[in-house]
């Protein structure tokens, strides 16, 4: 009889642009940010992280894996100990060649549009040894991102939004991932399109744009009318507000798969809103 053919290594490209090859699909891994612990277990593979960072919450399942810091304060000794056979990170976080020098794969990926998404969806599925499930992946992020669009009320489309990250006026504008979604619902963003992905915007450039809509968290959400001069945010007085709990919020900020969950939550609190005027009051 034939002896059976062995395995053809597995090669991934990063975002850094560094190939790793393995001989066979890593079995031991930990992932250093949430969008890549999740996209990991979208991928039916969650049994096969150690270790992940604080941040990563979902699928619970996770939570009961060695949590190993935030993003720039990982113990590395904690790390190394878990003998990860790869590690998920960030192309921007700073402790990637410290790894490396230790003798650790890295790769390192960043997801700040929707088309990083799908290539982190095709490199962590070719990773894992499975091609095929991140086509099925991302065909399911963009199924749903379909059905959330058509659920939006037609007297949204084309309103103004306000999305607010994080507090403290910092804004998801058009080329985020978040920014694009908020298009792909037939939304109008008041973020200045050439500010970068998440600009910081003043008070009083949101004023003079009176979106129809703002999108924060439920504790943001509490703390606007407060601000200076925000009481004249007409969005705010007539209750034209998306504002959501950690939980739903990590979705809509995380550039993974529950993108299309995001937009499902954004287009039926839209459902639920009084309707904007036909013109402004």
């Amino acid at each position: 009889m034939a002896s059976p053919q062995p395995l053809a290594p597995i090669r991934v490209r990063d975002d850094r642009g560094v190939t790793l090859t393995f001989d066979s699909p890593p079995q031991r891994i930990v992932s250093l940010l949430p969008s890549l612990t999740e996209t990991i277990c979208a991928l039916q593979a969650c049994d096969r992280l150690v270790g992940v960072d604080r941040w990563s919450n979902w699928p619970a399942q996770v939570r009961t894996l060695p949590a190993l810091g935030g993003i720039d304060e990982v113990s590395i000794e904690a790390l190394v100990r878990l003998k990860p056979d790869v590690v998920l990170a960030a192309r921007s976080q700073r402790l990637l060649e410290r790894l490396e020098a230790l003798g650790l794969k890295v790769l390192a990926l960043e997801s700040d549009r929707h088309d990083d998404v799908r290539r982190s969806f095709t490199t962590l599925a070719t990773l894992l040894g499975r091609p095929q499930a991140g086509t099925q992946g991302w065909d399911a992020i963009q199924a749903e991102l379909s059905r959330a669009t058509a659920r939006v009320p037609p007297a949204w489309r084309g309103r103004l939004v306000y999305a607010e990250i994080g507090g403290g006026g910092y804004a998801a504008a058009r080329s985020s991932f978040v920014g694009e979604t908020l298009d792909r619902l037939g939304l109008v963003n008041i973020a200045p399109a050439d500010a970068g992905p998440f600009p910081k915007l003043n008070a009083e450039y949101v004023l003079r744009r009176q979106p129809d809509l703002v999108i924060t968290t439920a504790r943001e959400r509490q703390a606007m009318p407060q601000r200076p001069g925000w009481s004249g945010l007409r969005a705010l007085r007539h209750g034209r507000i998306c504002a959501f709990e950690p939980a739903a919020w990590d979705a809509l900020v995380r550039p993974g798969p529950r993108m299309g969950e995001a937009a499902g939550r954004i287009a039926d609190c839209l459902a639920a809103l009084p309707a904007p005027a036909a013109t402004a009051p």
